[in-house]
C-alpha cells in the first residue's frame, strides 16, 4: 500500500542532553517547523550583472502547542509540563519551578509512522514499517508561553536550535523509509 499523507499518529521525544527520552504527543496539538533558510544577496556590478553572496544558513525552530496537566513532568515517560524544559528540572511532588539562569541542551524528535506499537520517536523502526523522522539536536527551548483565551489553559512551547554545532556538523536530520523489508530507521541517541 502506497502512503498518501502522515495525518493521525506523530511522535514526538524530548531528551536533555545525557538524559532520557520523555515522550509528549499525548498533550500536543500542534506542530511546526522553521528557520532554516539558506539566503542570499545579490551585488550589482558596474557591468550590470549580479554576484551572489550567500548568507549563512539560519536557525532551525519548532513550536509545539499543546495542554499541560502539571506544571512540569516529574517522572516516566510519558510529558506532563513544559516549564522545566526551560528552567531546572523537579523531581519529586509537589513540583515547583523557578526561573534560573540555566541553559540545559535538548533533542527533540518527531516521527510519523504506520506502526501503531511504535513507542517513541527515538526507537528504531521495525521492518517493513514506513516512518518519516525529523531531529533536531544541541537547541535549547526559548519560551513558554500559557494562554486562557479559549477558556482552556493552553501553552505554546519555542526550541530553537542552529543548524550546525561548532565543528559544522548538523545538528538536524530528516529521515524516512518506505518500508521495504529490512529498510530501517536506526535508533537516535543524544550524548555528549
Amino acid at each position: 500500500m502506497v502512503q498518501d499523507t502522515w495525518s493521525e499518529k506523530t511522535l514526538l521525544s524530548i531528551q536533555k542532553l545525557d538524559g532520557t527520552a520523555i515522550n509528549f504527543e499525548a498533550i500536543i496539538e500542534t506542530i511546526d517547523q522553521s528557520g532554516g533558510e539558506k539566503g542570499f544577496d545579490s551585488i550589482a556590478s558596474i557591468s550590470g550583472g549580479r554576484l551572489k553572496k550567500f548568507n549563512p544558513q539560519e536557525d532551525m525552530e519548532v513550536t509545539l502547542e499543546g495542554y499541560a496537566v502539571e506544571v512540569a513532568t516529574e517522572t516516566g515517560t510519558a510529558g506532563k509540563g513544559f516549564y522545566d524544559l526551560m528552567h531546572s528540572q523537579e523531581t519529586s511532588q509537589p513540583l515547583s519551578i523557578s526561573v534560573d539562569h540555566e541553559r540545559d541542551e535538548y533533542m527533540v524528535c518527531m516521527m510519523a509512522t504506520d506502526n501503531s506499537s511504535q513507542a517513541d520517536a527515538v526507537s528504531v523502526t521495525t521492518s517493513t514499517d514506513k516512518a518519516e523522522r525529523w531531529t533536531f539536536k544541541n537547541g535549547h527551548f526559548t519560551n513558554v508561553v500559557a494562554s486562557f483565551t479559549d477558556k482552556v489553559w493552553k501553552f505554546t512551547i519555542t526550541y530553537k536550535c542552529p543548524p550546525f554545532n561548532k565543528s559544522a556538523a548538523s545538528n538536524v536530520t530528516y529521515e524516512s523509509t518506505d518500508g521495504t523489508a529490512a529498510k530501517i530507521l536506526p535508533a537516535v541517541t543524544y550524548t555528549s
